[in-house]
């Protein structure tokens, strides 16, 4: 029986992030199998969803970076766009059907400011009938086409800032920065019940991820045409070792990599600011790799003294 030759890479082997500017009508996974194909990478994921009809920024992780993509969900998500009054819609944007009448309202005297408190700090939010919320295994979307509504229990969301940037008529300008896991299009609708004027989220546009911005992206469409050198290149495509993640950082010597590549922790003394107990932090070597995320799971001595790091996700050494 003849052995099998070892499968060979199909493409480049790269690990980083890619800041893709979506285009409207693609969703996240269009965004992913566009890069696989154009660029041949095998490994290839996103962090987190952006409905099809929004705009803006999506953050793709390629090779060992996948293994950011937790930590990169998390983070809280710069939008702005367009709400529309007059009418609601059965998925709170517009490619809903309209709830009553589509007729449009001005909205150019209404003191937004008198409303918009209560949608700002930690907040309960129900997610959208029309949402991919799983409730006993079906997500809710699929129960709403069917004309069945899905009981959803409210979630806690902190909205760090909702500021209306323009009134025209019956459409008003917004920035919204929130957590992750925050319906704009639900901010939109209830937006609208609190000023008694029927409203739908018009347009969305995600401008950043945390500390990751879209000025820096790579327009979709470019994808589709670009050579994969031109596409994995600064500054769109951040090396792992070029990646600012927004954690604290922190320097360890050799040794100390080496017993965390075997999964065991270290002790160290924080150069700048005191770290607390369960903190994350970024850990690099002398040579700027970034080595692992870790945790601190203990701390020796308060202000500023030692403390323990255990490894929550190690880099390099071997394969992904």
């Amino acid at each position: 029986m003849r052995s099998r030759k070892p499968r060979q890479p199909s493409g480049p082997q790269l690990d980083g992030l890619l800041l893709v500017d979506k285009s409207s009508g693609m969703t996240s996974h269009d965004a992913v199998d566009l890069l696989r194909k154009t660029t041949r990478l095998e490994k290839v994921g996103h962090t987190g969803t952006l409905d099809p009809m929004a705009t803006g920024l999506l953050i793709l992780c390629v090779g060992k970076a996948t293994r950011l993509q937790a930590f990169l969900m998390k983070m809280e998500k710069t939008y702005e766009g367009t709400i529309q009054f007059g009418w609601a819609t059965e998925t709170f944007d517009a490619e809903g059907a309209p709830v009553g009448e589509a007729v449009e309202r001005s909205v150019e005297g209404v003191d937004f400011e008198a409303a918009l408190p209560q949608f700002r700090g930690e907040i309960l939010q129900i997610p959208p009938q029309y949402s991919a919320k799983k409730v006993q295994g079906v997500r809710a979307y699929e129960n709403a086409r069917k004309g069945q509504t899905t009981v959803l229990e409210p979630k806690a969301v902190t909205v760090y800032e909702f500021t209306i940037l323009e009134v025209t008529g019956s459409q008003a300008r917004f920035r919204v920065r929130c957590s992750a896991g925050t319906y704009v299009r639900s901010l939109a609708n209830d937006l609208g019940t609190a000023i008694g004027v029927p409203a739908h989220l018009a347009a969305l546009r995600r401008t950043a991820i945390g500390n990751f911005t879209v000025d820096l992206a790579i327009p979709a469409a470019r994808i589709r045409e670009a050579e994969p050198d031109a596409i994995l290149a600064s500054p769109h495509f951040q090396e792992m070792h070029e990646v600012d993640l927004p954690l604290d950082k922190v320097m360890i010597d050799h040794t100390q990599e080496l017993r965390l590549r075997r999964g065991q922790s270290v002790v160290i003394k924080p150069s700048g600011e005191p770290l607390d107990l369960g903190q994350l932090v970024s850990l690099s070597n002398p040579d700027q790799k970034l080595i692992a995320i870790a945790e601190v799971a203990e701390v020796i001595r308060e202000g500023g003294g030692p403390v323990v790091l255990q490894p929550k996700v190690v880099f390099g050494g071997g394969k992904g």
